[in-house]
């Protein structure tokens, strides 16, 4: 067991010395977050993304892109899971059709070649599908 001052890890938090003892694995695990992190910020250095202007080097990606809290993460996963259900509650070929589309990713065209009919018969099912998924949502 080791002791670590989380003042150090969180001085917005802890104002005053605090000491806690922590197993090897969780002051690894501490470790590494704070090597990754200095990596990050070297990485921006070296690429100069500190004087970016634009988008290219990352450093405003990284500034914008905030990172997701649980709650977004748990309503994003509720979203995923009722859009799966409803594209479920489809007619068995649309649904098929808008899972090999959107969820797959093939074409329209890959589609037709696999069930053997025309492009457009996929393409009116699948509008036609998600046309009714506008109504369900």
């Amino acid at each position: 067991m080791k002791k670590i001052n989380l003042r150090d890890l969180y001085p917005d938090v802890y104002k005053t010395d605090h000491f806690v003892e922590v197993t090897e694995d969780v002051l690894e695990t501490i470790r590494a977050a704070e090597r990754a992190e200095a990596a990050y910020d070297r990485r921006m250095y070296r690429y100069k993304a500190q004087y970016s202007l634009d988008g290219d080097n990352g450093i405003e990606n990284a500034v914008l892109l905030k990172p997701q809290t649980p709650e977004m993460a748990m309503e994003e996963k509720q979203l995923r899971e009722q859009l799966y259900s409803a594209v479920m509650a489809l007619p068995e070929k649309q649904a098929k059709r808008i899972y090999a589309r959107y969820y797959l990713g093939m074409t329209t065209n890959e589609i037709a070649q696999a069930e053997g009919v025309d492009p457009s018969r996929v393409r009116d099912s699948i509008r036609r599908g998600l046309k009714q998924l506008a109504k369900y949502f």
